[in-house]
């Protein structure tokens, strides 16, 4: 015989089960803009049958269903996607830091325009032609030295704008160190709190959603490592561990770059950060400095015109002669001088020596001589000497030295070689120049066409991953308008055995008193 009161147990068990799925919905649409956070779902099962009761055994067919009980909350998630999200969300982390320093680059070489360097060489070189066409001419001298000094400045600032941005992206590869340390020990914090409540039979859904939304942070900072074990999550960077359970191990900056050195950190921002610093900045830098120091120094051959005084001799036919660049050629120019004396160095390094080291020439420490920027008069445009009147004059007049040096403009040069292999081994200034623009603006395409690439991707997967564990609005209403009405009909079920025993308690039994 069925027990009486059977229906008010089915009933409660109904009423509570589908309270729990509308709490549960009304907690999806609560977060349905939660950063990180996945869908739950309310998992119900049939209640344990029951076997009629009987003296012996029941003769009613099938079990007595005892109605519905929810077994366990879960979240809906696919590690699957999460892992592709943020092996592509690491690329697209790298990526984003290689555009933007390339952006950056091509923003102090400023290419092409009006105020870049290549306008100032230009400059410089012309102020030679003129003055080439009025050798005494002051004005001109000065002109020259001007544009000498804005070469010099020209030189001075890309090189200051390059090693600022190389300082700027070592100070942020270390507060990106210290934001994943940070991220890992909320991590382990996680761990150990979502242990805890494991160990008590609960099921932390949120607090796996947290913890699952700090991975993702620390995918776009670096590639990372995740395994799931008895105390929850371990992380590592490569071969270096930053989590393991409940503890966090601090990672240091020189550790981050040792793995980057041996080929282990191979995606996110600090990948991206060390790899522009090291590699971009570092190359250009390098280029710039061989650039400036090559001008200054470098190899050039000139052919000498008959009659110029060459090693103390008058030349009796056009000699072509090897000098050291701009400074080398100089020195073969009388200056106005009694007697005539040879010229000097037109740029040399801010300091000679250190420690007593010759310093070589660099974009950073290039400076026009002290000579010429006290006396214009310095500059030598003759190349020819003369005795009259017994006296060995320079020769006025002559252009051959500022003909020479406005020549050195479509003049080939050999350039001091870089540590990257980048730029020519041979050609004149202006070559030299447009290859590393060429070059650079190569690479800033090429980043931006793979920043832009790893944007799809991850917004592709982004879009996978939240059509599974993302909250649809319209889905949780009509979950929420389909509850209701279950909860409302179990509610009528209660109300109807109520009645029934309302009845059978008060009614039954009584007929004919």
């Amino acid at each position: 015989m069925r027990s009486t009161f059977h229906g008010i147990e089915t009933a409660k068990r109904s009423l509570f089960a589908n309270q729990a799925t509308i709490n549960t919905i009304g907690h999806n649409i609560s977060n349905a803009n939660t950063p990180g956070y996945s869908r739950q779902r309310v998992n119900l099962v049939a209640s344990r049958p029951i076997e009629a009761p009987g003296f012996m055994r029941s003769n009613t067919p099938g079990q007595l269903g005892t109605g519905v009980e929810f077994t366990s909350i879960t979240r809906i998630r696919e590690q699957y996607l999460d892992d592709q999200f943020r092996n592509a969300n690491s690329s697209y982390g790298d990526w984003s830091i290689q555009t933007s320093t390339l952006g950056k680059l091509e923003t102090i070489f400023n290419e092409p325009s009006d105020s870049g360097l290549r306008t100032v060489l230009d400059n410089f070189w012309k102020s030679w032609t003129d003055l080439s066409k009025d050798p005494e001419n002051i004005t001109g001298r000065k002109i020259v030295r001007e544009n000498a000094l804005a070469l010099v400045d020209a030189f001075n600032t890309t090189s200051k704008h390059l090693e600022d941005l190389e300082k700027d992206l070592t100070t942020n590869i270390d507060v990106k160190v210290s934001e994943v340390n940070s991220i890992a020990g909320s991590i382990a914090s996680l761990n150990h709190e979502i242990k805890r409540l494991e160990d008590h039979g609960d099921n932390p859904n949120d607090l796996r959603d947290q913890r699952d939304y700090l991975v993702d942070q620390l995918s776009l900072i670096a590639n990372t490592t995740v395994t799931q074990t008895a105390n929850g999550y371990d992380i590592s960077i490569g071969t270096q561990n930053i989590v393991t359970g409940r503890d966090a191990i601090p990672a240091t900056t020189a550790q981050i770059e040792a793995q980057f050195t041996a080929g282990r950190l191979n995606g996110g921002e600090l990948t991206g950060m060390i790899l522009s610093r090291d590699k971009y900045v570092a190359d250009y830098k390098e280029q710039i400095d061989a650039m400036a120091n090559t001008l200054i120094n470098g190899q050039i051959t000139v052919t000498l015109p008959e009659g110029t005084m060459y090693n103390g001799a008058k030349l009796a036919a056009d000699q072509q002669v090897t000098v050291n660049g701009i400074n080398g050629l100089h020195r073969l120019g009388y200056l106005f001088t009694n007697p005539p004396q040879q010229a000097g160095d037109i740029f040399v390094p801010a300091s000679f020596k250190v420690d007593g080291i010759m310093v070589p020439v660099t974009a950073g420490n290039i400076s026009l001589s002290q000579a010429i920027t006290d006396d214009p008069m310095m500059i030598a445009t003759s190349m020819r000497t003369e005795i009259v009147n017994g006296v060995n004059e320079t020769i006025k007049g002559n252009n051959t030295l500022a003909n020479l040096m406005a020549d050195l403009k479509n003049t080939s040069f050999t350039f001091t070689a870089t540590t990257s292999g980048n730029g020519i081994s041979s050609g004149t200034i202006d070559s030299y120049y447009q290859s590393v623009i060429g070059q650079l603006g190569v690479q800033a395409q090429e980043a931006e066409r793979q920043h832009t690439n790893q944007y799809d991707i991850v917004n592709q997967v982004e879009s996978s991953r939240q059509s599974v564990m993302g909250v649809s609005l319209d889905e949780e209403m009509s979950e929420l308008i389909k509850f209701q009405h279950a909860y409302t009909a179990a509610a009528r079920f209660m109300t109807s055995i109520d009645e029934t025993l309302d009845k059978v308690i008060n009614g039954m039994g009584i007929v004919g008193r």
